[in-house]
C-alpha cells in the first residue's frame, strides 16, 4: 500500500468512530482526505521562469564582466530552450511542484479546498449549524477544521487546534486512519460537551471519510 493510501477497513473503522462520536452529541462530523488541493503548475512554472530569467541576467552580467562575447540570437535560444526544459519537466515529474511553490500559497490553495469541501459537502446545512469538517490536504501537509456558525460561537478555536496538530502529526507518520480516529474522538467530546445529542436528533450526514 503506498504511502498515504486508506484501505476499506480503515475506511470502515472511521465511519464507525464518527457515528459513535455522533451518538453523544447533535453535532455532525464530516472528514475529507485530500491528496493536494491544487496541481500548482503555473505557480511552479512561474517561478521556475523568474529563477531562468534570473540566471540569464547573472549569465548576461558575468559574460560582460569578463569580455566574453554570446551572440544574442544564441542566448535568447538558451533562455527559450531552458524554459521550455523546466516546463517539460513540471509536465512530466508533478511532484516537483510543491519544491517551487511558497508554503503561504499551498497553504492558502489547500484552505480554500476545505472551505469548498465544506459547502459542496453540505456541512453548513445542519439544521442547527452544528457542521464540523475535519480536512487533511497531504501535499501540502496541511490540516483544518472547519466549524459551522453554532459551534465557533461556542467553541474557540484553540480547542480546534489541538485536532489540528493531531490530524498534521499523524499525516507526517503516514498514520492517516489513526490520525482521523483520534481527531473524531476529540471532536466528539468537544461537541457532546457543548451540544449535547437530544432526544429527536437525526444524523444530517453521511457518516464516512472522502478522498479526493
Amino acid at each position: 500500500m503506498s504511502p498515504g493510501s486508506m484501505n476499506e477497513a480503515d475506511h470502515a473503522r472511521i465511519a464507525e468512530a464518527i457515528r459513535a462520536a455522533e451518538s453523544r452529541t447533535s453535532g455532525e462530523i464530516y472528514a475529507v482526505l485530500a491528496r493536494r488541493s491544487d496541481s500548482y503548475f503555473y505557480v511552479a512554472g512561474f517561478t521556475a521562469a523568474c529563477g531562468i530569467l534570473f540566471a540569464a541576467v547573472v549569465v548576461a552580467v558575468a559574460a560582460h564582466w569578463y569580455w566574453f562575447t554570446l551572440p544574442l540570437p544564441v542566448f535568447g535560444l538558451a533562455i527559450l530552450a531552458a524554459f521550455l526544459a523546466a516546463v517539460l519537466v513540471l509536465w512530466l515529474l508533478p511532484g516537483i511542484t510543491m519544491w517551487l511553490v511558497p508554503r503561504r500559497i499551498r497553504y492558502k490553495r489547500a484552505h480554500l479546498n476545505a472551505i469548498q469541501q465544506f459547502l459542496a459537502r453540505n456541512v453548513h446545512l445542519t439544521t442547527q449549524r452544528t457542521g464540523v469538517l475535519l480536512f487533511v490536504s497531504l501535499a501540502e501537509r496541511y490540516a483544518e477544521v472547519v466549524a459551522d456558525a453554532g459551534i465557533n460561537a461556542k467553541v474557540h478555536q484553540d480547542e480546534w487546534n489541538g485536532i489540528v496538530a493531531i490530524l498534521t502529526e499523524h499525516a507526517d507518520r503516514d498514520e492517516l486512519a489513526d490520525g482521523f480516529l483520534k481527531a473524531i474522538g476529540k471532536a466528539g467530546q468537544l461537541l457532546e460537551e457543548h451540544f449535547p445529542r437530544g432526544v429527536d436528533d437525526v444524523n444530517e450526514l453521511d457518516d464516512h471519510l472522502v478522498e479526493l
